[in-house]
């Protein structure tokens, strides 16, 4: 069967086999295909009923692919593009906040490895932090010093 003779059930769960996908990332998905009759709120409702589709596994996705290199606002943001309930979000925040200042010495390692030398060099490195996501307090806690701060 090719992919576009496919239910629209039947292309939901394709993309969910790849990956997870929160119900309105799946929903925009599938929206192009739907046909008259199709039901794509039904649709939904019955693999989150089955447990195919769950908000909770797809957090959890989310923070496991993104928060090695990223801070807490950058993947609460994406949380937030995607379309996940707020309190999924109150709760991913806790879990990111508690191990935000470790993976931003971590990125940091990674990238530059030394102590600015410069000004100029403090305030790029200062920009990559934040630009990856991590909090003010948290970049220069980071870039203080070592493994003290």
């Amino acid at each position: 069967m090719s992919f576009s003779k496919l239910s629209l059930k039947g292309r939901a769960l394709r993309y969910l086999a790849q990956r997870e996908h929160s119900r309105v990332e799946l929903q925009g998905k599938l929206a192009p295909h739907v046909e008259e009759g199709e039901d794509l709120a039904a649709i939904l409702d019955e693999l989150e009923a089955k447990g195919f589709l769950s908000a909770e596994r797809f957090v959890d996705s989310v923070i496991h692919t993104k928060a090695a290199r990223y801070g807490a606002s950058r993947v609460l943001q994406e949380l937030r593009h995607k379309g996940v309930d707020a309190e999924l979000i109150a709760d991913a925040r806790e879990r990111l906040r508690s191990t935000e200042l470790q993976r931003a010495r971590e990125v940091w390692q990674r990238r530059f490895g030394s102590p600015p030398e410069s000004p100029q060099e403090r305030a790029r490195q200062m920009r990559f932090l934040a630009s990856r996501g991590f909090g003010g307090d948290v970049v220069r806690k980071v870039l203080r010093g070592g493994d003290e701060a």
